[in-house]
């Protein structure tokens, strides 16, 4: 098995979510007493908030790439970043490191495209929802991405860090995304994208009028799909192209 390297503690909630679902991925398909080959560095997710309202994106690029190349110095052949926000400076931390990195938003966009779905709601914090960095990683595969109105961006970025970063657990806050599906369905989107690794504690897949994919459960699956891949990784410098 490869063995893969976590940039978690953002924030720490859905980084056990993470630990989780890989682990259990692994067992499933290996079977026995089998488990992941994980390293894990876990930030300080106070800082790195402060950073993200202050726009001081370029501190949070060195952040990462500190963090990203210490896995990789510890041995790590391949890293994930567990959050969907912090993606948005992933081309500077891929070209700053030699192993692959996993994004979020491409399998995410490979599974919508594959089941057919050709417009999508997009849900997370409100970099996520508003700027073009996600986005354009979901529209590259001809899926069209809808958000909510500005009212209820707002809400949701509310709620993830207020709560659920958190890790609190709101009934009123169930009831909102809820509603927000259903007003996305209204607006013939055919899917929801939870673009915050931390929703899936307020949204239940199987109890809403759409389809829901959890980013953090197919990027969980991405994940061990590479641990156990037997193929080599594909240069790092390759993949930035490919995307970029």
């Amino acid at each position: 098995m490869r063995k893969l390297g976590l940039i978690g503690g953002m924030s720490w909630v859905s980084t056990a979510m993470y630990y989780e679902a890989i682990n259990k991925g692994v067992a499933k398909r290996e079977g026995g007493l089998s488990s992941a080959p994980l390293l894990i560095e876990s930030v300080d997710f106070a800082p790195v908030e402060r950073m993200q309202s202050a726009g001081d994106w370029d501190g949070l690029a060195e952040l990462m790439i500190a963090s990203a190349k210490r896995l990789e110095g510890a041995g790590a052949e391949g890293l994930v970043i567990c959050t969907n926000t912090m993606h948005k400076v992933y081309p500077q931390v891929a070209q700053a490191v030699g192993i692959p990195i996993l994004h979020i938003g491409d399998v995410t966009a490979e599974k919508l495209a594959s089941d057919g779905v050709a417009r999508a709601a997009l849900l997370g914090t409100r970099f996520t929802m508003t700027e073009s960095f996600y986005r354009d990683r979901i529209e590259a595969h001809g899926i069209a991405v809808n958000t909510p109105d500005a009212g209820m961006v707002r809400e949701i970025d509310r709620i993830i860090f207020e709560e659920l970063a958190r890790g609190t657990v709101s009934r009123v806050s169930q009831r909102t995304l809820k509603t927000c599906i259903t007003n996305m369905a209204q607006a013939r989107n055919q899917a929801v994208i939870l673009g915050c690794t931390e929703l899936r504690m307020i949204v239940d897949p199987g109890a809403n009028v759409l389809p829901v994919y959890d980013t953090t459960a197919l990027h969980a699956r991405a994940a061990v799909d590479w641990i156990l891949d037997e193929e080599p990784a594909a240069p790092v410098r390759e993949l930035a192209d490919a995307v970029s």
